[in-house]
C-alpha cells in the first residue's frame, strides 16, 4: 500500500491548497508552514464573543464559534475560495475534523441534537455540484456523534452578495430566503447551524428566524471563519 501511495504521489503529487507546494506524507490538505499562518480566532468563551455580538438585538443565539478570522487578503480567503468555487471539498473535511476534534474535547456542544447546514438554492447546488459546507458538517458530526441533517431547511431564492443582501433586507424589512419544511421536527431541540463564513451575518440571521418558528428550539452557530 505504501508503494502504491508513493507511486501515485510521484505522478499525482498532493499539493498544499494554499501555497501549492507538495505535501509530505504527514501533511493533509495544507502544509505545515501554511497551517502555522492560519489566523485562529482562539475564542474560548462560546457565549460571549464577536460572533454572538453580531446577532445582538436580532436573533437569540445560544453559543457560537469559528476557527479562523476571514480578511480581505490572506490565507483564509484563498482556502474558502478553493472550497467554495474550485471544488476542493477536502478543505471542508480538513476544517471539520479540526473543529470537530476541538469541540469533542471541550464539550461545548455536547447538548446539541442536530447539525444543520445553511442550504444552497437547488439551482446553485446543481451548478456547483455540492454544498461547500456539507463535508465540513459531516466531519463535525462524526466527532460529536450528532446527526447531520440536510433538506429540512431549504433555500427558496438565489441571492446577490452578502453586502447587497444585508442592505436590501435592512431597507425592506424582509427575510424570505429560507423555508423550514416541517415546523415540528425540531421542537424542543438544540440545533447547531453551520456555514463557511460569517460576513454581515444576514444569511445566518435569516436561517435562524425561520428555524425559530419551531416551538422551544435553541440554536447555536459554528463556521469555518468569521469576518473581522
Amino acid at each position: 500500500m505504501r508503494f502504491l501511495n508513493d507511486f501515485l504521489n510521484l505522478f499525482f503529487p498532493k499539493l498544499c491548497a494554499n501555497c501549492n507546494n507538495q505535501l509530505t506524507q504527514n501533511e493533509n490538505v495544507i502544509c505545515t508552514f501554511c497551517r502555522h499562518d492560519l489566523p485562529l480566532t482562539n475564542f474560548t468563551n462560546y457565549r460571549d464573543n464577536k460572533i454572538i455580538s453580531t446577532f445582538y438585538g436580532k436573533v437569540a443565539i445560544e453559543k457560537a464559534n469559528a476557527l479562523l478570522f476571514y480578511r480581505k487578503e490572506g490565507i483564509t480567503k484563498k482556502l474558502i475560495h478553493e472550497l467554495k468555487y474550485k471544488g476542493n471539498e477536502e478543505i471542508g473535511s480538513f476544517f471539520g475534523n479540526w473543529l470537530g476534534s476541538l469541540l469533542k474535547q471541550n464539550k461545548e456542544f455536547n447538548d446539541i441534537d442536530y447539525i444543520i447546514p445553511v442550504p444552497l438554492h437547488s439551482k446553485k447546488r446543481k451548478q456547483r455540484g455540492y454544498n461547500q459546507v456539507s463535508k465540513f458538517g459531516k466531519n463535525v458530526s462524526k466527532h460529536l456523534e450528532k446527526p447531520f441533517i440536510e433538506n429540512f431547511l431549504i433555500r427558496r431564492s438565489t441571492s446577490k452578495t452578502q453586502t447587497f443582501k444585508a442592505r436590501f433586507e435592512r431597507f425592506n424589512n424582509i427575510d424570505t430566503q429560507f423555508l423550514l419544511k416541517n415546523l415540528s421536527i425540531f421542537k424542543n431541540k438544540h440545533l447547531l447551524l453551520i456555514d463557511d463564513v460569517i460576513t454581515t451575518g444576514a444569511t445566518l440571521e435569516s436561517c435562524v428566524k425561520e428555524l425559530q418558528k419551531t416551538e422551544n428550539v435553541k440554536i447555536s452557530i459554528l463556521t469555518i471563519a468569521y469576518t473581522e
